[in-house]
Order: C-alpha cells, then structure tokens, then sequence
C-alpha cells in the first residue's frame, strides 16, 4: 500500500496567492486545506492533523509569528514561514518563534516545494501511539467520544450544546489542562467581547457540566481545576 499524501495547511489571508499555491502543491502530490487567518487556521487545526503548515507572517489580525508562537505551546507539526519581509531580524523572530523555516516573497514555487520536501524528510517517523479510548468512564458516568453521547448507567444525561463542545474539547486530550481562554476561543465565544466576561461564562458552564458528572461537584475528581492552567479531564 502507497503512503498517503502528505497534508498541508495554507495560511494567507491574500485568496489569489492561497489558490496558487494550493493548485501548485495539489499538482505536486500534497492533500492541501486553506485557511484565511490564524482564526480560521485554528479551527482546522483543532479538528485535523497536518504534516506541515505553510504560514503567511504578514495578516490582519493575529500574525503569522505569534500565531507559531501559540502553536508552538501544544504542537510539533512543521512551520514553514512566507514573508514579504527578508530583513535578518524578521526571519530570527521566526525561527525563535518556532518555525522550521523562512522563505521571503516574491519566490519560485519549485524552491517552496524543495523546502516542504526538505521539512518533510528531516522529520522522524511517527512512533506507534497508544490507542486512545474510545469511551471515558467518569464513575458511575461513562461518555462515548465517538458518538457524543453520555449515559448515566443506561439513562442518557442530556448535554446542552455548549456542553457539547465542552466535552469534545476536553475528551481531545484527557489529562492535560486546557486554560479558559483556549476554552473561550474554541467555543467561539471570544470575538469582540470582553475576555473577562467571556472566562466567567466559561467557568458558569463548568460548574454545570460538573453537576452532570460528579458525584460532589464542589469536590470534583474529574473535571479538575488547574490552579493557574485552567481545567482539566481526568477518567478511571
């Protein structure tokens, strides 16, 4: 069997420039996905696994440099940066951000792909993985990943559509705290509001959830709170 081809993600907020090099890396034997900016990267990134991210330093809003700079906390998958900046100090704030590598615009689309391949190459061979589980037994509370679903013995526990999200987000990786911005940001609750308010409707959600889950909710065992890192799922 063939190995599958690899998966890149392009981040530039410039469509003409996306689309060209999409088509480009697609005729070169890549899976391609777009995104606009680092918003619209972020929500593919929480759902997708990518070989290697194409990044655009240069967009409104967030930039590409403090966007590998946050991706770089809980990820590993290879950065390669696209400026129209080739001062030194731009492409050491890159690298010291955490990319792999640093191509400046205007450049020939046959030395991008000699550098994705380059990437590519140096990277190590995936280890085998323990397998996750596909249900998470939370005491009497068992939920299944998969499905969405939380069942209370037989009974189904109905889950609001937060809670919902909140599950998804926590059964992605059990064990490891998650902070409440994180949280506000992937439940889509951040854009134009008050961060503060937003982190306490958060932690109103949580206190809720909890309910569902534990046996004392004010002295929960596996909807933990992180002092200084947020919250965290744990599972027998």
């Amino acid at each position: 069997m063939s190995d599958p081809m690899p998966h890149l993600l392009v981040v530039d907020d410039d469509e003409r420039i996306r689309d060209l090099l999409t088509r480009y890396l697609k005729r070169s034997g890549f899976l391609i996905s777009g995104a606009r900016d680092a918003g619209h990267a972020r929500r593919l990134l929480a759902g997708l696994e990518f070989d290697l991210i194409v990044l655009d330093v240069m967009m409104p809003g967030e930039d590409g440099i403090s966007l590998t700079r946050s991706l770089r906390e809980r990820m590993q998958t290879p950065i390669l940066l696209l400026t129209a900046r080739d001062e030194a100090k731009d492409r050491i704030a890159g690298l010291e951000a955490g990319a792999d590598d640093y191509l400046a615009k205007p450049f020939e689309p046959k030395e991008l792909l000699l550098r994705i391949n380059a990437i590519l190459r140096r990277m190590p061979d995936a280890e085998p993985v323990a397998q996750k589980p596909k249900v998470l037994t939370l005491g009497r509370v068992r939920y299944d990943i998969d499905r969405g679903e939380m069942r209370d013995g037989e009974d189904i526990v109905r889950l609001t559509g937060t809670e919902v999200q909140l599950m998804r987000i926590f059964s992605a990786s059990p064990g490891e705290p998650i902070s409440r911005a994180r949280l506000v940001e992937e439940l889509g609750r951040g854009a134009g509001k008050d961060g503060q308010a937003q982190e306490r409707a958060v932690d109103v959600q949580i206190t809720r959830l909890r309910r569902k889950i534990e046996d004392d909710p004010k002295q929960p065992r596996y909807l933990q709170t992180v002092r200084g890192e947020g919250y965290m799922l744990v599972h027998d």
